[in-house]
């Protein structure tokens, strides 16, 4: 299967990028991007690889910022629920979302030595799931696939990069 378009042929966005697209979807949604949530998802952005929540909380508390596991699992619901980022369940972490203002399904190549994740967002790979789930009769309401391996930086025995 060719790679689609939009499996990872986009640069990620910068950090400041992602923000300033945050913010731009949460007022056209009237949803309220406070500065808690904010500064979570620049965590998230700012970090080499995915970022689990109490990796989030230290971040948070060396900013001199007062804070409770559930302050940071409500940020992360709020950032999930408007499509700002994806939790990779295998792994119990969180990372950006390439594409937040698209209504997608989620793809990841996950590598088990360096933790990079590459986000691939192919329509072909969620369409044949679609098929699948069809001819099974299943109702369909989300996907997220998660393949973990090796990325070609860990294959060839190079240092682990940071994307």
């Amino acid at each position: 299967m060719t790679p689609s378009p939009d499996s990872g042929s986009r640069s990620p966005p910068t950090t400041p990028e992602a923000l300033a697209q945050a913010e731009t979807l949460c007022q056209q949604r009237g949803a309220r991007l406070t500065q808690l949530r904010r500064r979570v998802l620049e965590i998230i952005w700012n970090s080499p690889t995915p970022i689990g929540a109490y990796a989030i909380l230290e971040v948070l508390r060396g900013d001199g910022r007062a804070g409770a596991p559930p302050t940071v699992y409500r940020a992360l619901d709020f950032l999930l629920e408007e499509g700002l980022i994806h939790r990779l369940a295998s792994l119990n972490v969180f990372t950006g979302c390439r594409r937040p203002g698209h209504e997608h399904g989620g793809q990841f190549l996950i590598c088990r030595d360096c933790g990079q994740v590459e986000e691939l967002d192919s329509p072909a790979v969620e369409n044949l799931l679609r098929a699948e789930a069809k001819i099974r009769d299943f109702e369909m309401r989300a996907q997220m696939v998660e393949v973990l391996g090796r990325c070609p930086h860990c294959q060839r025995g190079s240092p682990a990069h940071v994307g």
